[in-house]
């Protein structure tokens, strides 16, 4: 927190949380006590959380698993003191291919959780990356992976080919997908991912979202919303806008989209936290 503090009176406008696993937070340290501004806190993940949303900043959270205990923070972004993102590493939706990965295969439970933080904070968005053409991967695996993402309709996903690593278990395990299936299925994936990303930000056109701008040329201003990490996501552009400066967080109205991005417009002189309050 201390680091984080410094950051924020440096300037720094937005903060991403990342690790190997973000929501094991402290089980390294067993949830030791420390002190920040003169009170004790327990080494938790909903205890950074709660202390980074207290900044002022964005806060973004990355590489979270759909644990039980996640479940506390949704609130914390339904009142914008996180921002409405998680960064989940699904990789896969098939038990038999998530078996083999070594990973937890609860899909059902998943889309449970899923619904459940969507019910605490309607403008969630998750996003995700899943592999294709793991060893053993089936037809049937595949069209199982389409079908939850159909469900899950997640706001962004990466996807990538498996390949074999220098020493990684998988290189051994039989049965491996030719390269020509790989490249198939990974772009039936994106398609499918694709029109999907397409529904969600449709959706969005008319309303006012909270952005912050990346850069400012001669053509107008680059930003990202609530749901866009840096460099990972989308953007949101906003042509013309030229008097805006990185850093700026501006509330617009959403006029136009495609597959990725959002086209729109400020909307007033307000602060942001005063114009969305005002529209709340």
């Amino acid at each position: 927190m201390r680091e984080a503090e410094r950051l924020v009176t440096a300037g720094v406008k937005e903060l991403l949380v990342i690790s190997q696993d973000t929501s094991a937070y402290g089980l390294d340290l067993r949830y030791a006590k420390s002190t920040w501004r003169g009170q004790e806190h327990d080494t938790r993940f909903i205890t950074l959380a709660e202390a980074l949303g207290s900044l002022g900043a964005w806060v973004r959270l990355h590489y979270v698993y759909p644990c039980p205990h996640v479940d506390r923070v949704l609130p914390l972004m339904a009142d914008d003191r996180v921002l409405p993102y998680l960064d989940i590493p699904f990789q896969h939706a098939s038990p038999k291919v998530l078996k083999a990965m070594r990973r937890p295969a609860h899909q059902e439970k998943t889309l449970e959780r899923i619904a459940l933080w969507r019910d605490i904070c309607p403008d969630l968005a998750i996003r995700s990356t899943f592999i294709v053409g793991f060893p053993g991967e089936t037809e049937e695996d595949f069209e199982l992976l389409l079908d939850w993402l159909g469900e899950a309709k997640l706001t962004r996903v990466g996807c990538f080919k498996y390949e074999n690593v220098d020493g990684a278990a998988a290189n051994s395990l039989e049965r491996h997908v030719p390269e020509e299936v790989k490249a198939e299925r990974y772009g039936r994936l994106m398609e499918r991912q694709q029109a999907i990303s397409t529904e969600l930000l449709a959706s969005r056109v008319g309303k006012m979202i909270e952005v912050m701008v990346d850069e400012v040329d001669h053509e107008g201003a680059i930003a990202r919303s609530h749901w866009d990490a840096p460099e990972i996501d989308g953007n949101v552009y906003l042509s013309g806008e030229t008097a805006l400066k990185p850093g700026d967080r501006v509330v617009v109205r959403v006029e136009a989209f495609d597959e990725y991005d959002l086209w729109a417009d400020p909307v007033g002189s307000e602060t942001a936290r005063e114009r969305l309050d005002a529209t709340a």
